[in-house]
């Protein structure tokens, strides 16, 4: 006779999985009506004319982000001792994606990572956010978003500057010259 494994229950869902496609259904309807009436308004041809201009103007967005990316990461490699400030590449990015999307509650919130003011509120709810997460007990693995926060905090402290020098710590009280102070002979870099 053989015994069964009892089944194991897959983890609960967070809420925001939960939730989620409701969110995206009620915002592509949003969408849509927000479309008609907008259309019954103003005209159709004139509608498309306005979507058609966001995406135009969300690609300009996203290509001028990522010149000022490309022109800071430049900038880095050829001084890596600097410290550059932070581009706010991530929203414009994203704000240019929002005006790609055919709809007119996408552009307002697109607008919103635009602005100064608000951009500083959007910043500092994902930090929020972030944060959440990566105080959050659950399980590695449980969470997806908690664990590659977790990852991005562990690479942000272990390599700030991306460089790995690999050595040793020797205490100069245990060290080979003894209590009378550290060695400080000359020795060439380790090459290799």
């Amino acid at each position: 006779m053989t015994q069964q494994a009892t089944p194991t229950r897959p983890a609960p869902r967070s809420r925001l999985r939960r939730v989620l496609p409701l969110l995206i259904t009620a915002w592509l309807v949003l969408e849509i009506w927000l479309l008609v009436q907008v259309g019954s308004w103003l005209g159709g041809f004139t509608v498309v004319l306005l979507l058609i201009a966001g995406a135009l103007i969300g690609g300009s967005l996203i290509k001028r982000a990522g010149l000022k990316a490309l022109s800071a990461a430049i900038e880095q490699s050829k001084n890596p001792q600097s410290q550059q400030p932070q581009t706010g590449t991530s929203m414009t990015v994203l704000a240019g994606l929002l005006l790609i999307v055919p709809g007119f509650l996408s552009d307002l919130l697109a607008l919103t990572l635009l602005f100064p003011p608000t951009r500083a509120l959007w910043r500092a709810l994902g930090r929020r956010v972030a944060e959440k997460a990566l105080r959050s007990a659950s399980v590695a693995g449980a969470d997806p978003f908690a664990d590659a926060m977790r990852l991005q905090e562990q690479l942000r402290i272990h390599r700030p500057d991306g460089k790995v020098i690999q050595g040793e710590v020797v205490d100069p009280e245990a060290g080979p010259r003894g209590p009378q102070g550290p060695d400080t002979t000359y020795r060439p870099p380790i090459a290799g």
